[in-house]
């Protein structure tokens, strides 16, 4: 039998034993309690913003959005850039950013393509939108920078050439445009917008089997809503110069029944009636001059090309019978002062342009007095006239389009001081280099400025590497004046392998092959030329 005091010492023992266990459990949990309560909290603050951010950015997003669907650019703007501001790679806001700008025609779209780019750059479409972008708004240097980070495997697609072709457009090497073009349409040959960018290109070469393709390629295309107005236009002036006029007749009534047509397009079947039938032309004209007064814009155009045709006294016989309202602003008040410069009437050129302002043509305005002046030749004008020629550079000053516009009008009045000056600055500008290294080389050729000509041939051939012309005169000159003669010799052979047939390359290639020791090849590489083109002056200097 158990001791009672034993049994009950048990009892105690044990139940002191479960309350140590329990308040051990209650401890370890305690602690567990307090070590997941820690978790929670740093889960909490760390994961926390991350997840009210992502909440606060997908709702900018979703209005942003919501904004581009309905047409409101500003507002989705403002919603993507507070997307911006939570996340600053967010790609669905520089996307929606990118879109809305270019449905405004804004320059930062090219910002927000290269945002686009930087975040998927190996992605083609991403580097080819950015490129596209920078040449829309001429950032060729973007453009060309963007074209060199696709990758090499991609170079090949069509998308990439068609690219690439219109950045050799804007540089001016029409060599590497169709080069391009031909190598997207030999990807996709029935993709109509590739045989159309061919075409266009095409229909003005020289080669009789390129221009056969293009005017084939193009009356086919007529067929074709987006492509109709588009290829008659190119039809039509393919047919003015070649003097198809039968054929030119048909594509102006066909261009002016087309629901595209334009304003642009009254002014090209003015050049097809101006070849064809004086008679005709004159009624059309009177039928576009009331069509013309409805738009300032359109009024300027049509003076601009009356003033072109000879047509600068009518200009202004017209232009008194208009109201004071229609002709007293830019832009129908510059082609006025063309049309007094025309009929060289200075002393109402100098009237037409003294005291107004012309507001954003203004440098213009004192161009037009600074000609006026100096041609009027009366006793100290000539100083008045340089002062309002450097107002009207001044005027220019970081705007492109203005220098350029005062570049044409400098070379068409013969200031080839001015002119040069006004060239050599806009040549820094990639969207017009090639057309003021064209105008500068003109400059240097009637100056017999050989060093200078030599530099300027050099920067057109690195402009458009991919015509032969420009480089044989690079070539020739490299040889003749002794600048790198060995690199003249080696682009004298890649002109002559590119166009075996043009007196200018095959020159080039007499020439290197004379330097090189091997003047009897030479003499046979000239000779080899048709005997019509062996009395061009050059051909027949150098074979003598």
């Amino acid at each position: 039998m158990t001791d009672p005091v034993i049994h009950q010492l048990r009892r105690q023992t044990n139940k002191t034993a479960s309350v140590g266990q329990t308040r051990s459990v209650r401890g370890g949990l305690i602690v567990l309690a307090v070590i997941a309560g820690f978790a929670l909290g740093l889960l909490v603050f760390t994961i926390g913003p991350k997840l009210a951010n992502s909440w606060r950015e997908s709702r900018w997003l979703r209005q942003a959005e919501a904004n581009l669907k309905q047409g409101n650019f500003n507002g989705a703007n403002d919603a993507a850039q507070k997307a911006l501001q939570i996340n600053h790679d967010s790609f669905p806001a520089y996307q929606i950013l990118a879109e809305a700008t270019e449905k405004q025609n804004r320059a930062e779209t090219v910002v927000w393509r290269a945002e686009i780019a930087r975040l998927r750059p190996r992605d083609i479409d991403s580097q080819l939108n950015l490129a596209s972008a920078a040449l829309r708004f001429g950032q060729l240097d973007a453009a060309r920078k963007a074209l060199e980070s696709v990758p090499k495997e991609n170079r090949e697609s069509a998308p990439y050439h068609v690219v690439a072709g219109w950045l050799a457009r804007a540089q001016g090497d029409e060599a590497g445009q169709e080069r391009h073009f031909a190598a997207a349409l030999a990807k996709e040959p029935g993709n109509e917008t590739y045989q159309y960018n061919l075409a266009a290109v095409r229909i003005k070469s020289p080669d009789p089997q390129k221009n056969t393709w293009a005017r084939a390629t193009l009356e086919h295309l007529v067929k074709s809503a987006p492509f109709r107005a588009g290829s008659l236009r190119a039809l039509l002036n393919d047919a003015i110069q070649h003097s198809n006029l039968e054929a030119a007749d048909r594509f102006a009534q066909e261009l002016q029944l087309s629901p595209q047509v334009t304003f642009s397009d009254d002014l090209l079947c003015l050049d097809f009636y101006k070849k064809l039938d004086k008679k005709k032309l004159a009624t059309l004209l009177e039928k576009v001059k009331p069509l013309a007064t409805r738009q300032l814009d359109d009024l300027a155009a049509l003076m601009a090309w009356m003033n072109g045709n000879g047509m600068s006294a009518e200009v202004l016989r017209w232009m008194e019978k208009l109201p004071p309202e229609k002709t007293a602003n830019p832009p129908p008040a510059i082609e006025v002062a063309a049309a007094f410069t025309a009929q060289k009437n200075w002393s109402r050129l100098r009237r037409w342009t003294k005291g107004s302002n012309w507001g954003d043509s203004e440098y213009l305005r004192l161009a037009y007095q600074a000609y006026a002046k100096q041609q009027s030749r009366q006793e100290g004008t000539d100083a008045e006239s340089a002062s309002l020629w450097h107002d009207a550079e001044r005027a220019c000053e970081e705007y492109p389009e203005r220098e350029i516009r005062l570049a044409r009008l400098a070379t068409k009045w013969n200031l080839p001081t001015q002119a040069e000056q006004l060239w050599l600055r806009v040549a820094h500008n990639p969207l017009s280099r090639r057309e003021a290294l064209d105008a500068l080389f003109e400059i240097y050729r009637a100056n017999n400025d050989l060093p200078n000509l030599y530099l300027t041939a050099m920067r057109l051939h690195e402009t458009s590497p991919e015509e032969p012309l420009i480089a044989a005169e690079y070539a020739r000159l490299s040889m003749i004046l002794d600048r790198n003669p060995s690199e003249g010799q080696r682009v004298a052979k890649e002109a002559f392998d590119q166009a075996p047939t043009e007196p200018p390359c095959v020159v080039a290639q007499a020439l290197s092959l004379n330097s090189q020791g091997r003047t009897a090849d030479g003499v046979a590489v000239l000779q080899k030329l048709a005997p019509e083109k062996l009395h061009d002056a050059r051909v027949a200097l150098y074979l003598a």
